[in-house]
C-alpha cells in the first residue's frame, strides 16, 4: 500500500499547489476576490471529473470479456508510466515558471471578467493531477480488490492525502529543511522508479498473455538472497520493478526506460525558463 499513499501524497501536494498560487493571487487583488467562489467551484469540477474517469475505468474494465482485463491492465499500466515520465518532464521545464503562469492566467481572465475562464482554468489544473492519480492508481487499487484489501487501499489513499496536507503547511512555512525544490527533487526520482515498477508489470501481464517474449527466461535468480514475497524484495519490487528472476525481454525494456528517461530530463533541463510577464502576458524569449 505504500505506493498509493505515496502517490496520492504526491499529486495533492501539487494540486495544493496550484489552488495556493491562485488563491492567495486572488486574495491579494481588489478585484480577485470575487472570483474566489470560482476557485473552489473549479476545484469541485475538477475532482468530479477524476472521479468520472475512475468509475469510467472500473467500469470499463468490468465489461471486457476473456481476457480483456489482462489486457487493459497491462495497456493502462503502460500510460500510467508514459503519464509520470511526461510529468516530471513537464515539471523540470516549467516547474520555475508554474507560479507566473498561472497568476498570468488567472489575470487575464479577472481584467476580462471571465469567472467562467477561472473556473475552467483550475478545473482543468485539479483534473490533471486527478486524472493522473487515477491512471497511476488504477492497477494497484484493482489488485487490493482482488484481494479483500480495499479498505487497505482507501486508508492508505486518506493517510497520503492527510500526509499531503502536512506537507504543503510545512513547505509554506519555506523552512530550511524542506523546500519545494527539494520536495520536488526528491519525489521526481521516486515517481520515476515507480514508473518503472509500473513498466516492468505490464511486461509481467504481456509475457503472461504472450504478446511479449521472454527471450531468455530467467537471466539470473537472486530469490535466495532478495526475495519480492516481503520485506525490502517487495518494497523494491513494488517501488523500482525489482525482479528476482527477470526474462531478458523485461530486463531490456528496463534498461531503455532508463535510457530515454535520462535522455528527457537532460533535455528538459536545458529548456529556458519562461521569461518575465509584462502587462499580463508572457514577453518573447
Amino acid at each position: 500500500m505504500g505506493e498509493i499513499a505515496f502517490i496520492v501524497w504526491r499529486e495533492s501536494v501539487e494540486a495544493l499547489l496550484v489552488v495556493g498560487i491562485l488563491y492567495a493571487w486572488l486574495r491579494t487583488e481588489p478585484a480577485g476576490r470575487r472570483g474566489l467562489p470560482w476557485l473552489w467551484a473549479g476545484v469541485g469540477c475538477g475532482l468530479l471529473l477524476a472521479g468520472a474517469l475512475a468509475l469510467a475505468l472500473l467500469g470499463l474494465a468490468t465489461w471486457l470479456p476473456g481476457d480483456g482485463p489482462e489486457w487493459f491492465q497491462a495497456v493502462m499500466a503502460l500510460a500510467a508510466s508514459a503519464l509520470v515520465v511526461q510529468m516530471v518532464v513537464w515539471m523540470r521545464r516549467h516547474g520555475r515558471g508554474l507560479k507566473r503562469e498561472l497568476q498570468t492566467g488567472a489575470a487575464q481572465q479577472v481584467e476580462s471578467g471571465h469567472w467562467w475562464g477561472l473556473l475552467v482554468l483550475v478545473m482543468v489544473a485539479v483534473a490533471r493531477e486527478g486524472s493522473e492519480t487515477v491512471v497511476f492508481l488504477y492497477g494497484s487499487v484493482l489488485s487490493s480488490q482482488q484481494h479483500g484489501g480495499v479498505g487497505a487501499a482507501v486508508g492508505a489513499g486518506l493517510g497520503g492525502f492527510v500526509a499531503a496536507l502536512a506537507t504543503f503547511w510545512l513547505l509554506q512555512l519555506g523552512g530550511k529543511v524542506i523546500t519545494w525544490r527539494r520536495f520536488f527533487q526528491l519525489t521526481e526520482i521516486l515517481l520515476l522508479l515507480l514508473a518503472g515498477g509500473l513498466l516492468v508489470g505490464a511486461c509481467d501481464r504481456l509475457i503472461a498473455l504472450g504478446a511479449l517474449p521472454t527471450l531468455m527466461d530467467p537471466v539470473w535468480d537472486t530469490s535466495a538472497w532478495l526475495d519480492t514475497g516481503a520485506g525490502l524484495g517487495k518494497l523494491l519490487a513494488d517501488f523500482a520493478g525489482y525482479r528476482a528472476t527477470p526474462a531478458l525481454s523485461q530486463l531490456l525494456i528496463w534498461l531503455a526506460y532508463w535510457v530515454v528517461v535520462m535522455w528527457l530530463l537532460r533535455r528538459a533541463g536545458r529548456t529556458p525558463a519562461p521569461r518575465a510577464v509584462a502587462g499580463g502576458r508572457h514577453v518573447a524569449g
